[in-house]
């Protein structure tokens, strides 16, 4: 980084390593499907009206999404009203998940976390970036320091210039 004028950027020349969770978002939309919108009251499935509405249902809005097949309401829905909804959306989604928005979220996060090999944070202090755009599910933060804590000299929450301290490995005892 350039020095002018005697400034030094610290934060620049410190040796942080920050990861930016925002980064594992999927950059896809993820739209939620619910179920219970095709309810009679949004708590009794019928087969008939609900074979009927996903027949006349548009379902190119769901082209090249990330779809999360649920029901949020409090009703008993059968399995295979769960896998006639999934027959539609196969063809067109870019993928299809049972559960909440906020649940594929943190399922993809998972995903990708489990490819992260903390080895090559050996001895680094690291800097987990607290802002961001996006919700970033807690699961991530917690996930994320359980892999980087056996090799990481420091993990850190928040901004290079303002940060909270989370663990720092104990330095060796000298004999």
């Amino acid at each position: 980084m350039k020095e002018e004028k005697g400034l030094i950027n610290r934060v620049a020349n410190s040796g942080l390593v920050t990861l930016n969770l925002e980064d594992y978002f999927p950059e896809t939309p993820v739209v939620e499907f619910d179920i219970k919108d095709f309810l009679f009251k949004e708590l009794i499935l019928k087969e008939k009206d609900f074979r009927a509405s996903l027949k006349a249902l548009d379902w190119n809005k769901y082209q090249d999404q990330y779809v999360a097949v649920c029901c949020t309401a409090d009703a008993i829905v059968p399995v295979w009203a769960y896998m006639l909804v999934v027959t539609y959306l196969s063809p067109l989604a870019k993928e299809v998940y049972f559960g909440t928005k906020t649940q594929f979220i943190e399922h993809t996060y998972q995903m990708q976390l489990k490819a992260i090999d903390g080895a090559q944070y050996e001895g680094k202090r690291i800097v987990i970036k607290g802002c961001s755009n996006q919700p970033v599910p807690v699961f991530a933060y917690v996930e994320l320091t359980r892999i980087l804590r056996p090799y990481a000299q420091s993990i850190m929450y928040g901004e290079p210039c303002s940060t909270v301290p989370i663990f720092k490995k104990p330095r060796p005892i000298k004999r």
